[in-house]
């Protein structure tokens, strides 16, 4: 069996970065949302549309491109971070890949994402891969701290290696409407991050409403965000489609008005394959399969690799393994 995944490479090469643009506070009073209108939208992903077969287990390999593979635990240690990055460089079980007629294909996560205690630790076990190394900063999950201690630690990253970096907004300035300070706290994360590139973490479950998350969605792009993400994975509500839907909604207007093309992050509590499917087909609807491609589109998971590997095998064999049969993540 033949499946298509499409080729990356060349759409991440000519990809123009979000160069940022002068905060434009006319722009931002403009955004409303409606929470009625998103939540029926919403609920129609995946129940008017879905894949099945072959075409199911394409867009499964293809998640597993976009997924950046994520630890963040209070009692991550050196042994779990390289475990995690060598799940990262064979994702799928070598027999999968060969029953699907991939086993020639680079198939391999977007990124590897972990505190920046460890961000040596996965440099070096992920040399000559290619996969990125993202670092979560400036005081994740809280974002409470000193400005000077989170851009530290921001260079401090990036001088360890980490290609990304997942920055924490401070939810108070959305909750406030202080909007200047948003934008010059999220422009100096910027330009601390250097070629780095920045995903910008609304903490969306604690911004109270869809009009906030908008709001401060605009902002961040506006302030040099090259991705904009749900969450931390710490809040009691993390990524879900109505949330989604007003930022993608927002990164569809901004690249109207702008040109430029801002990539898109959910995070927290997207652990099955139907949830990616859901999500991707959310993405396929409102921007376009363009927006199908890493350097675009991310999910943060840990135990989402374990669910696709499960399916896959039971695209091939039509079992479902038991969770233990899969490598550990």
């Amino acid at each position: 069996m033949s499946l298509k995944v499409v080729d990356n490479a060349h759409s991440e090469a000519v990809h123009k970065r979000n160069p940022g643009y002068p905060l434009d506070l006319d722009w931002v009073e403009r955004v409303r949302m409606n929470r009625s209108a998103l939540e029926r939208r919403a609920g129609s992903i995946g129940a008017r549309r879905t894949v099945k077969k072959d075409y199911q287990l394409a867009w499964l390999l293809k998640a597993i491109t976009m997924i950046d593979l994520t630890t963040l635990n209070a009692d991550d240690t050196d042994g779990r971070v390289e475990r995690l990055c060598a799940k990262a460089r064979n994702p799928i079980r070598r027999d999968i890949l060969d029953q699907l007629g991939m086993g020639n294909r680079r198939i391999l996560p977007g990124a590897v994402c972990v505190y920046h205690t460890f961000v040596h630790t996965a440099v070096q076990a992920l040399e000559g891969t290619g996969i990125p190394v993202a670092a979560v900063s400036t005081a994740f999950p809280h974002g409470l701290a000193p400005v000077e201690t989170k851009l530290t630690e921001i260079e401090a990253s990036v001088k360890d290696g980490a290609k990304e970096i997942d920055i924490v907004i401070e939810r108070g300035m959305v909750l406030r409407g202080d909007w200047q300070a948003l934008y010059d706290q999220v422009k100096s994360f910027r330009k601390a991050c250097g070629d780095a590139h920045i995903k910008t973490i609304l903490g969306t479950g604690e911004l109270a409403t869809q009009t906030n998350i908008a709001k401060a969605s605009l902002v961040c792009m506006l302030a040099g965000a090259d991705f904009i993400k749900t969450s931390t994975g710490k809040e009691k509500v993390n990524a879900n489609l109505v949330t989604s839907l007003t930022m993608i909604r927002m990164i569809r207007w901004f690249a109207e008005e702008t040109g430029i093309e801002i990539g898109y992050k959910p995070a927290g509590g997207i652990a099955t394959a139907g949830d990616a499917l859901k999500y991707m087909a959310l993405m396929k609807e409102e921007l376009g399969t363009h927006w199908l491609q890493p350097h675009l589109f991310r999910f943060g998971a840990s135990s989402l690799l374990t669910d696709i590997e499960r399916q896959l095998e039971h695209g091939l064999t039509g079992h479902y393994a038991a969770d233990y049969r899969q490598p550990m993540v």
